[in-house]
């Protein structure tokens, strides 16, 4: 038996030594490009919870909250939409005791690191002439126009909307002379 095991013994070293060539290593794996992960730099304006009043014809507006995630106050310019010929910057203002809604002069300024407010009664985007019926539920594409050249896009929401006293209809009072 001793002669039997000896054998096994001899076989086997031979297998596991490759019939005496150099041993088999696993070779290297391939260099591999380092991959490093980056966070998406935040964008320079964004807006939350966008949506527009809904209506069959003449104007509209929409509303949100614009949020400045810069060190620096950010100035929304103008304003486009493909449902409206003439977009524009709006505010409402007391005026001897009536509100008035008019051009926002020069713009929404987002203070640095803050948010701004666009709601009925107050700063909003007017859509004059609107091209299309806005119905609750319909997605309206918007692009808001930096100072310094940028842009925000975003798409809105159809809304009902009965509140804030305000018509945006031809003919209300918009503070023009």
């Amino acid at each position: 038996m001793s002669v039997r095991r000896a054998a096994s013994l001899c076989l086997l070293a031979l297998a596991l030594t490759g019939c005496g060539s150099e041993p088999i290593a696993a070779a290297p794996a391939p260099a591999s490009p380092s991959v490093v992960a980056t966070p998406a730099p935040a964008p320079t304006l964004s807006i939350t919870d966008p949506w527009v009043k809904t209506t069959k014809e003449g104007m509209t507006a929409a509303f949100g909250t614009l949020v400045n995630n810069t060190d620096a106050d950010v100035v929304v310019v103008s304003g486009a939409s493909p449902l409206s010929p003439k977009v524009e910057l709006h505010e409402v203002v007391d005026t001897d005791g009536k509100m008035v809604m008019r051009p926002k002069e020069g713009g929404f300024t987002i203070p640095a690191r803050s948010s701004h407010q666009l709601q009925p009664g107050g700063d909003h985007i007017m859509l004059m002439g609107v091209t299309e019926e806005v119905k609750p539920g319909a997605q309206i594409e918007f692009t808001l126009t930096l100072k310094d050249g940028g842009t925000l896009q975003f798409t809105a929401v159809g809304k009902d909307f009965a509140g804030g006293k305000e018509d945006y209809q031809p003919g209300m009072d918009m503070g023009e002379s």
